[in-house]
């Protein structure tokens, strides 16, 4: 019997059959093809994937009796996939679900994790001998690519997978793992890349991306394959009313006068999610829900990326079993983690983004044809607005596109320096392979002279400082890294996630619970009293980056609050509440929300206007604290951010007087000494188009907003060293060298592509 023959005899066996999107997905891997498979939240991504090179192993006459697990990890298939995922939490529930399949299917293999978490002793057998199936992250891939014997770990490696494509492209997460699948197919011409994504807007452009230019190395008979299945999935989206519009707050991110109807429907339910927007929020929902149920204590749990990664294991592991009734979390539970108990998903304000509120709602009826539900509280009265824009995108599947980033110089030099590490590398070859890439596929030979420059010597400005000479050309022409102290310091800071430093929460037992970042610490004094993981602890100490802490007496205390933790509306979720907006502008009511907004809208009507979709609204009023000028382009956070600062500084050129700024996702306000604008003609001469590109670029680089995130791209770039052995740079000392290197650079290089 045939590899395809036995993989249908298996899913006969479990009273199943293949989708005809997975069987298509085996044949075009079998041909030796690549590409993309965008299937909705739930619908058997995984197995389309994976199947195919077990179906290749199976014909290739391996035997058919699994092999004696003491012995099997040294007899076991050398590394033949390769399988890239986003989060550590979906990378275990993956691991496992293939580990299932290989040992069904009697395959010789081996699945391995390999990520932050693994244990140093799983590491160093890794170190001798990689799994047949190697299920790692972004940042851990860059890891082993800086290790000079990369190109004999990967010598039999047949087939890559990189899962949630959707999540990392748009990222420079999403740079970091093109390049390191460009380093691989150098290897690897022949190697097999498939991507899986939830359903995006730009399926096209997300292809391109992940296989790279049409130039690459990926065999040149190889066809690029989109694989997709009917978008059948059927999502639910119910809000939960308040009880009174007129009195619901009209401001405001935690909705705590909902936590009783919450709680209600999570008793109507098996097992519920309860997503908030933020850690902080996780943590006071958590609170507030035990408050009214104490009896769910042994019931409840919360979730979210800074607790301990054994206590999180251990919370999903319950939810698999179903021993819990509902469990408060981040997107630390948004992808693709198969929890069969779940029926039903609460999402506590707005999801801020239609694509996730689509992938929160598959958390529930996580099965093929399975219905997902999803119930939207608010925090704020306004809310209502966007829930029912949500619903409108929703059923329109109109997603958001995910905008490739394109000429990350700062990615690019940390990826240098870690191939330098790796053995080092040919330029003219290098540069060659990284034009491979969509990210790097337009690099001029002037960009790539000045990153050459920048690794070598730090740049013109830099050239005196020994410690930023970190790979440099050897007699041969190979340019590798300076000495292998600089790659074990440089391995420690592989990566390009954002965040403050953070401080281990420890039990004075010793336990430990997760960690909180450094600027809530540093404010702890000894007896204070603060939540986290659920528990409710008293700070006993802060020593060597470890706050010690016991259980505190008191049921109530501070919530920790981390960098970045605010979601900004997306535009196309932006397009859709300018779109209900303006229908209530010809007294339409389309939904309940939008029927239950009424009053507030009405009043607004008398008012002042409601805008349509061709009009900004601006609003005027004078208090004892000054001048208000408030505008609403219902645009979004982000690009509100960008708006303030550019008409901040085009008033500024005209008036002297002070002007303070605040935005929103609605809006934003501009605070002054003095009106700023009384007709409709000024205000279009400060929104003007006319010299946009230049003003934007002023503004942003002469105020904090270019400061802030030039201390990132610093520490991708490799600036700035936020570990050593031994020692952890606080975030102060971080924030102070960037803006250190920033003023350097502004004034004596000028012309740094950072």
């Amino acid at each position: 019997m045939n590899g395809w023959d036995r993989v249908q005899q298996w899913f006969k066996a479990k009273g199943q059959s293949p989708f005809e999107f997975q069987e298509r997905t085996w044949r075009a891997y079998l041909a030796g093809d690549s590409g993309l498979i965008t299937v909705p939240t739930g619908g058997g991504k995984t197995l389309a994937a994976a199947l195919g090179p077990m179906i290749e192993a199976l014909d290739a006459n391996l035997p058919k009796r699994a092999v004696a697990r003491r012995a099997r990890r040294n007899s076991s298939s050398p590394l033949t996939m390769l399988w890239i995922t986003p989060l550590r939490a979906l990378a275990a529930d993956t691991a496992q679900a293939l580990t299932n399949v290989v040992a069904e299917l009697h395959l010789p293999w081996t699945v391995e994790l390999r990520t932050s978490d693994t244990s140093s002793h799983l590491r160093r057998k890794q170190k001798d001998r990689l799994p047949t199936v190697l299920v790692t992250t972004p940042e851990s891939l860059s890891l082993l690519i800086s290790y000079p014997d990369i190109a004999g770990r990967v010598e039999h490696l047949r087939c890559l997978v990189v899962d949630e494509w959707h999540e990392l492209m748009g990222t420079k997460r999403g740079v970091q793992a093109e390049l390191g699948l460009a380093r691989l197919r150098a290897f690897r011409p022949d190697l097999r890349l498939w991507g899986l994504s939830a359903t995006i807007a730009n399926v096209d452009e997300a292809m391109e991306t992940l296989l790279g230019a049409r130039r690459g190395r990926l065999s040149d008979h190889a066809a690029r394959m989109k694989i997709s299945a009917p978008d059948h999935k059927q999502i639910e989206v119910k809000t939960l009313i308040p009880d009174q519009i007129e009195r619901f707050p009209w401001a405001g991110h935690l909705g705590a006068r909902m936590a009783e109807p919450v709680a209600q429907a999570i008793e109507s339910a098996g097992t519920t999610l309860v997503f908030t927007n933020t850690r902080s929020q996780t943590e006071l929902w958590f609170r507030a829900l035990l408050q009214r149920r104490p009896d769910w204590l042994d019931k409840l749990a919360v979730h979210h990326g800074s607790i301990d990664r054994g206590v999180r294991s251990r919370i999903e592991q319950m939810l698999r079993t179903g021993q819990l009734k509902a469990v408060v979390c981040t997107s630390s539970l948004d992808l693709g983690v198969d929890f069969a108990p779940v029926d039903q998903v609460i999402q506590i304000g707005s999801p801020k983004g239609i694509a996730r509120a689509m992938q929160r709602a598959g958390r529930s009826g996580h099965q093929p044809g399975a219905v997902s539900q999803i119930i939207f509280v608010p925090t704020q009265a306004f809310e209502l607005l966007e829930f029912s824009a949500t619903r409108l995108a929703v059923d329109r599947r109109a997603l958001e596109p995910r905008d490739p980033v394109t000429l990350s110089l700062d990615v690019l030099a940390q990826h240098l320096v870690t191939v330098g590490a790796g053995g080092g590398f040919d330029a003219d070859e290098m540069l060659a392979e990284i034009r491979t890439t969509h990210a790097f596929a337009a690099i001029t030979d002037e960009q790539w002279g000045w990153v050459l420059d920048f690794i070598q010597r730090g740049g013109p400005s830099l050239v005196a400082y020994p410690q930023y000479a970190r790979v440099r050309p050897d007699e041969s022409g190979r340019w590798k890294i300076v000495s292998d102290r600089l790659a074990r310091m440089h391995r420690m800071s592989i990566g390009t996630i954002a965040s403050d430093s953070s401080v281990l929460i420890k039990m004075t037992s010793g336990r430990t619970l997760g960690s909180v970042e450094e600027s809530f610490a540093a404010k702890l004094r000894p007896g204070d009293v603060f939540s986290f993981s659920g528990r409710t602890l008293e700070f006993v100490r802060l020593h060597e980056m470890t706050a010690q802490v016991r259980k505190a007496k008191s049921k109530s205390g501070s919530v920790p609050r981390w960098m970045g933790s605010r979601l900004p509306m997306s535009v196309s979720l932006a397009a859709t509440v300018r779109e209900r907006l303006a229908e209530t502008a010809d007294g339409i009511y389309a939904d309940i929300e939008m029927e239950t907004l009424r009053p507030i809208l009405e009043l607004q009507r008398r008012w002042s206007v409601i805008p349509r979709q061709s009009q900004v609204l601006i609003e005027y009023v004078k208090t004892r604290d000054g001048h208000h000028h408030f505008v609403f382009p219902f645009q979004g956070r982000l690009a509100h951010e960008g708006l303030s600062a550019l008409m901040t500084f085009r008033f500024a050129r005209r008036h002297s007087a002070p002007i303070t700024a605040t935005f929103n996702d609605y809006g934003l306000e501009l605070l002054s000494t003095e009106r700023l604008a009384t007709t409709a003609d000024e205000w279009l001469d400060v929104l003007t188009a006319d010299r946009l590109l230049e003003d934007v670029l002023y503004c942003v680089n002469s105020g904090e907003l270019g400061r802030r995130h030039f201390r990132e791209i610093a520490r991708i770039a490799g600036l700035l060293v936020p570990m050593r052995p031994g020692v952890q740079r606080s975030t102060r000392q971080l924030q102070a060298s960037s803006e250190l290197f920033y003023d350097v650079f502004s004034e004596f290089d000028p012309d740094n592509l950072l």
